[in-house]
């Protein structure tokens, strides 16, 4: 049973977790990057990189970036680049397979959009792999089939969602099932 949950911006010190639970998610698939580049899409947006904590462990991580709408960072590839952008991608959001199904990942990815709005970005941007076009359509994203997911699984997409008519939650109006699971 989980006491409580707690999500706080990636440090030095979770890179062990956060690249376990990547392999451990993507590795079967084909889709694991490795630690450089975690790192470096980590490096080019420290403050939208989150670690979910639950019994006084990492048990999930979010990593975004600004970049260019209707493009994405390379899958497995180191990001040189530093992008200004209203859009922020979500790169990668992963919760480990013990902690799943408690809204964890909803968690980690509402935690995101409000951090996004109240930086002034107007949209967040992701890929679907794996099949997960109908879990991110069900929170919002639209699927834009043109936009070339090259290295992704064959059946990745490329997903947005709008949020300009989202603000920032105060704690204060937050759901208390929202602050702790």
């Amino acid at each position: 049973m989980t006491r409580s949950t707690t999500i706080r911006v990636l440090t030095e010190g979770d890179w062990d977790d956060v690249v376990a639970l990547e392999a451990g998610a993507y590795a079967a698939l084909g889709l694991s990057e490795g630690r450089a580049a975690l790192r470096s899409k980590a490096a080019a947006s420290p403050t939208t990189c989150f670690v979910l904590r639950a019994d006084e462990l990492v048990v999930g991580y979010l990593l975004a970036l600004p970049y260019p709408a209707s493009r994405a960072p390379a899958l497995g590839q180191t990001e040189t680049s530093r992008h200004t952008s209203r859009n922020l991608h979500l790169h990668d959001v992963v919760v480990a397979p013990a902690y799943r199904g408690r809204g964890l990942g909803r968690r980690l990815v509402a935690h995101l959009e409000d951090t996004a709005a109240a930086h002034g970005c107007t949209e967040v941007s992701l890929i679907a792999v794996a099949g997960a076009e109908t879990y991110w359509s069900a929170r919002g994203y639209t699927a834009a089939p043109h936009v070339p997911t090259t290295g992704y699984d064959p059946t990745a997409v490329y997903m947005s969602r709008s949020l300009r008519s989202r603000s920032p939650r105060s704690r204060a109006d937050t759901p208390a099932d929202h602050r702790r699971s």
